[in-house]
């Protein structure tokens, strides 16, 4: 009987570690394979598949293309949503909704900022933790906001920052959760927060 057992034992630790966590971005062709086009509500940006021990999951960015030019694509809202594969169909995980906000100077575009989002397993749990990044610009093509959203165990905690000149107009705000993500996302995502500082010229800080 025991014999039985540390071979049953034995199984499945090798079952579990054989569980390969993966993610990459899907071509036009496999969105199409994959019949993805009707997920969102809007035109698909860019679009993820990634697996760990869960299942195979699909994230698609969808971003509404309200104003279309040979220069810009501006969009005025964003959608985020990740299902898993089910019986042949689409079980919906979780979603990001958002769009322009009524601010001076007046927003003029919202995007997702696919450089910067991520489908990695952070912490080493065997499951991807997403993180989502997207931002607005104003009329001056300023940057205006942006939200970096981390998604653990399919709840959501957002940083928020509002980028302004003055200090009475800006801020930089983590969720109250925020503490109770385990340490590796934390600091992943406040590294990710010093990178968006240097490269894009940011304060992301309150006043």
């Amino acid at each position: 009987m025991k014999k039985y057992l540390l071979i049953l034992l034995l199984f499945s630790t090798s079952f579990i570690f054989s569980q390969k966590i993966e993610s990459h971005r899907l071509t036009k062709q496999e969105i199409s394979q994959r019949e993805l086009e009707g997920v969102t509500d809007f035109p698909i940006y860019k679009a993820f598949e990634f697996s760990d021990k869960d299942g195979v999951y699909e994230l698609v960015l969808g971003e509404n293309q309200k104003t279309i030019s040979k220069k810009d694509t501006l969009n005025t809202k964003i959608q985020a949503i990740c299902v898993i594969n089910d019986h042949g169909g689409f079980l919906e995980k979780w979603r990001i909704n958002d769009l322009l906000e009524d601010y001076e100077p007046k927003e003029t575009d919202i995007w997702f900022w696919t450089k910067y989002c991520s489908t990695k397993d952070i912490d080493g749990d065997g499951y991807i933790d997403p993180v989502i990044v997207y931002g607005t610009r104003t009329e001056y093509n300023d940057i205006r906001r942006v939200k970096i959203i981390t998604v653990y165990k399919n709840k959501k905690y957002a940083i928020r920052a509002v980028e302004c000149d003055l200090d009475y107009c800006r801020s930089f705000k983590k969720d109250q959760n925020w503490n109770t993500l385990p340490q590796k996302i934390k600091t992943y995502v406040d590294q990710l927060v010093v990178k968006l500082r240097k490269e894009q010229n940011l304060l992301l800080k309150n006043g």
